[in-house]
């Protein structure tokens, strides 16, 4: 049986994602992305500027996951946001990703500051809620994989793609200093249910560090 984001179509259930991310703060103003995939080499994703707690289906672009090129759009005003780059990387590199969610937290801000300068991951503690990624190991040593934040967007996708071709992430997620998360699934309720496990961490990681001070 269907779940419920899975069983409405693609962009309503990501109309209901960014109410939900909007409310739960983690979409403030314009900020973040989603995106799902429409079939082998497209997906659709939000367009710039779009206020994610009052979005509706016309708010989304069609675009080309081989060079991130939009290929339909339903307002002739809209325009891919930089970060299109992202998620058009991640089509690329990982044939069975469904659905990408980005956003932008307190808890995944605070969170980094944890990790040295320079550093390509972050330590996440040792919890139950991991399991929410399929890791089921007994007290798991994980680093969530870490980049740097630059203006120019493409340049941090370049930096996934070049890492991330390497090695694959032990979690299905990233983390950009000082700006947010990104997580992706095989469908839009696995990425829905893993940003919400990883938000959980990032707000036990972020506890930690200020009950240190």
């Amino acid at each position: 049986m269907a779940t419920l984001l899975d069983s409405l179509g693609p962009r309503a259930a990501l109309v209901e994602i960014g109410r939900d991310f909007h409310a739960r703060g983690w979409m403030s103003g314009t900020a973040g992305n989603l995106s799902v995939r429409a079939d082998t080499g497209h997906f659709w994703i939000t367009a710039s500027g779009k206020p994610k707690g009052r979005l509706d289906e016309d708010d989304f672009l069609l675009v080309r996951a081989t060079d991130g090129v939009v290929v339909e759009k339903c307002r002739a005003t809209d325009s891919p946001s930089a970060e299109t780059a992202i998620h058009a990387t991640l089509y690329r590199l990982f044939p069975d990703a469904g659905a990408a969610l980005h956003g932008h937290s307190v808890d995944a801000v605070l969170a980094a500051t944890q990790a040295k300068a320079g550093s390509t991951g972050l330590r996440l503690p040792s919890i139950e809620m991991i399991k929410g990624f399929d890791l089921w190991l007994q007290s798991p040593k994980v680093d969530l994989a870490l980049f740097e934040n630059r203006l120019d967007v493409a340049s941090i996708a370049a930096d996934i793609e070049k890492r991330f071709r390497k090695k694959a992430p032990p979690l299905t997620a990233l983390l950009i200093r000082a700006h947010g998360a990104t997580v992706w699934g095989r469908s839009l309720q696995e990425a829905y249910n893993r940003f919400e496990c990883l938000e959980f961490i990032l707000a036990v990681t972020a506890r930690q560090r200020s009950r240190k001070r």
